[in-house]
């Protein structure tokens, strides 16, 4: 329900906050004292058309807050979720208007734009106005206002269900209809990248492994060049080169030849000949090596024709070659696809038209359970119109076919409430055929036969007895009271039949303070109750004879 409502700075109104309780408040004054200013002020509240014109003269902006306290598991919790603000018992919707017109919006302190605060507002409020009505007035509502008083909630989900079956079953065919025309588009090309790839036959992980081995092969050609060109160092091939054995060799020979003594020369000798032996011990660890490294000659061309033909492949497809069997399995499936298309085309058809149906069987269902709540709501209604001074209007409530284009989850049908407000009147748009007064009694008779809760906690009214008095205003006030019952009515009234209802009473008044006028609300007690109901009576002069009546208005709906 709404608990307060704080406001700074709209048109008469410098500061001003009220408290809100449960069951039915009324707000009375004189004309021009401000109540179409209250209303204005939640207005803004609730995200409606902000204006330059209701900030305060002389100030720089005006601002509302409406504070609410929604029930447990109330749609507003949800809205707050899913837009990431954290959802709190009360629920605090802020409005700041500056003069040049430019406004911002606050939930919880926290900025959001004005779709969301109206978004908010629609699950908090109805209002019901002269001038500006936001439920009944909506024809979008009247399906949803049939199917709670009918107890619909049934049909109407499964309803729903079986319309999200059908759209899910026509996504699948279109999704494998597209499919299917893809793939007919590059038949030919698919064939022949399928058969390549086939031939080619990609290895998961095989580039990684190709090209360790390549690497190692190509170190171990590398090692042998370096053991042949050590071995030919040591046995050049080339003639005139030097041979370090035969050098060593020479070199013994000239000293063996010195004449004697020569025993000097025997160290230099055995150096010699050890020389000889770690050279010959050098050529053959060498040509150990080289024969037990030498690689297959024809391998390492192999990988390099191998990994050419992986790599040419992947940037043929545009993938990575690590991609590539993933790439193939792809485009066979995508043939497979194409080879099974047909008969999965044709599987989900039968599929999508037997969702059709099963929607079609729902919807009809649905169809005919709301012509018959819609009967029943026009003899309720009927019932409920006379006491309301509406005994000549005549509420019709129109469940017309949609074309199949139109069909949605809330079924097959459009649901318009018309009213015709006088005798051999052809039934018409509500806002089109009664006032503003008519209006909020039709939507209060509506709200007075809805056997269930609505979801909306808090319905405003804006002078809902205009232009009745006396019985059709105690009729008025009666039903005000039975829908108080159940959720929070406020209504702004000029009826003491009305105002004698209320549970809680506030009355509006315009001052004037030097050359300003300014608005203020006060909450009355008993006697001052008394007085302002005496005044609503008598007019100008408020009698005795006024006091006693008032009196015995509020006794007799104690």
């Amino acid at each position: 329900m709404l608990a307060s409502l704080s406001i700074r700075d709209v048109v008469l109104i410098e500061r001003l906050d009220l408290q809100f309780g449960p069951g039915l408040s009324v707000l009375t004054g004189e004309t021009g004292a401000g109540k179409s200013i209250l209303l204005d002020s939640l207005g803004l509240a609730l995200g409606m058309r902000a204006e330059a014109g209701l900030v305060r003269s002389g100030q720089a902006q005006a601002s509302v807050a409406a504070m609410f306290q929604p029930p447990d598991g109330h749609p507003a919790f949800t809205i707050l979720t899913e837009q990431g603000i954290e959802a709190e018992d009360a629920l605090v919707l802020r409005r700041v208007l500056q003069a040049d017109g430019r406004s911002r919006a606050f939930v919880n302190d926290q900025p959001v734009g004005v779709a969301l605060l109206k978004r908010l507002a629609a699950t908090l409020v109805e209002v019901q106005g002269q001038h500006d009505q936001v439920g009944l007035a909506d024809p979008a509502t009247h399906a949803a206002l049939l199917d709670s008083f009918g107890g619909l909630d049934r049909p109407r989900g499964v309803t729903a269900a079986r319309f999200r079956e059908w759209r899910t079953a026509e996504a699948a065919l279109a999704e494998a209809e597209a499919a299917v025309s893809a793939a007919l588009r590059d038949e030919e090309w698919l064939r022949h990248a399928v058969e390549e790839l086939a031939q080619l036959a990609p290895v998961e992980g095989e580039e990684e492994q190709l090209a360790q081995e390549r690497q190692t092969l190509q170190q171990a050609e590398r090692r042998n060049e370096a053991i042949a060109a050590a071995l030919t160092e040591l046995q050049p091939r080339d003639r005139r080169s030097a041979n370090p054995g035969a050098a060593l060799r020479n070199a013994a020979r000239a000293l063996e030849r010195l004449p004697p003594p020569n025993e000097s020369a025997g160290p230099a000798l055995a150096a010699l000949a050890a020389a000889q032996d770690a050279l010959a011990e050098a050529e053959q660890q060498l040509e150990r090596l080289s024969s037990d490294a030498l690689p297959d000659p024809r391998r390492l061309e192999v990988l390099e024709d191998r990994l050419y033909g992986l790599r040419s492949a992947a940037r043929k497809h545009g993938v990575a070659v690590v991609e590539l069997p993933q790439h193939l399995a792809d485009l066979r499936e995508r043939l497979s696809a194409l080879d099974a298309g047909t008969d999965r085309v044709a599987a989900l058809q039968a599929a999508r038209r037997q969702a059709r149906d099963a929607y079609a069987a729902a919807g009809a269902a649905l169809t005919e359970a709301r012509r018959a709540a819609a009967g029943k709501l026009e003899r309720a209604l009927a019932k409920e119109l006379p006491p309301l001074k509406l005994d000549r209007a005549r509420v019709v409530v129109e469940v017309a076919a949609r074309d199949e284009a139109a069909w949605g989850a809330e079924g097959m049908d459009r649901v318009t409430m018309l009213v015709a407000t006088n005798p051999g009147q052809t039934p018409g748009q509500l806002v089109k055929i009664a006032s503003g007064g008519e209006l909020s009694r039709l939507m209060l008779a509506l709200k007075v036969v809805l056997a269930r809760g609505s979801p909306v906690p808090t319905l405003v009214f804006d002078e809902v007895d205009a232009g009745i008095g006396g019985a059709t205003a105690a009729a008025v006030g009666e039903r005000l009271t039975r829908v108080a019952e159940r959720l929070q009515v406020l209504v702004v009234t000029h009826s003491p039949q009305v105002a004698a209802r209320g549970a809680q009473h506030l009355q509006v008044a315009k001052s004037v303070r030097g050359a300003a006028a300014q608005t203020s609300v006060v909450p009355l007690d008993a006697p001052a109750r008394r007085e302002e109901i005496a005044r609503m009576l008598a007019g100008e002069v408020v009698t005795e004879a006024a006091r006693a009546a008032a009196a015995s208005l509020l006794d007799g709906v104690a």
